[in-house]
């Protein structure tokens, strides 16, 4: 059993905590409100926490359990990145940043399309950065499964952008 320092284990999580609530329900105030439930609760049991094997994973399954239940109430809604997550380089040209900027926002109705676990998986996987084995942990899914659905969103999103990209030529 170690000892937990809150501000240094558990503050440090609340971007990553963040994206994967912003990438469920498709909310901003409902993720910030899933990040701030998710620190209360671990907060209330930062006298058990010892026990637990990754803090990170205990937080992050906190977080999809709380912004699932909450998307099942709330039908989700595609959004569309805004500056901050499109990184958008200041060297380019206005009309490459244009088509860079329509191909993120087709990427990401693409992935907003995509079931619940899918989605979840391409955004620990893709976008977090997760191992197969830490994402088949976080989501108690054997790690071949995790790599079946990555694979399948995948070539949905693939299969999805060729067929409107290439609409029309």
């Amino acid at each position: 059993m170690r000892e937990i320092d809150f501000r240094r284990d558990v503050l440090p999580l609340k971007d990553k905590l963040f994206r994967l609530a912003y990438r469920i329900t498709f909310d901003r105030m409902e993720a910030e409100d899933i990040v701030q439930e998710t620190m209360i609760r671990v907060w209330n049991k930062r006298d058990e926490i010892g026990e637990v094997g990754s803090i990170e994973a205990f937080c992050l399954v906190i977080t999809r359990n709380l912004a699932i239940d909450r998307s099942q109430k709330k039908e989700a809604q595609n959004v569309k990145f805004d500056a901050q997550t499109e990184n958008i380089s200041e060297s380019i040209g206005p009309y490459e940043n244009l088509i860079r900027k329509e191909r993120l926002d087709l990427i990401d109705q693409l992935i907003g399309e995509l079931p619940e676990k899918q989605r979840t998986i391409i955004q620990l996987r893709d976008m977090e950065g997760y191992t197969y084995k830490e994402i088949a942990e976080l989501l108690e899914l054997p790690e071949e499964q995790v790599k079946v659905n990555l694979f399948r969103a995948r070539q949905k999103i693939k299969h999805q952008y060729k067929k409107i990209d290439g609409y029309g030529l």
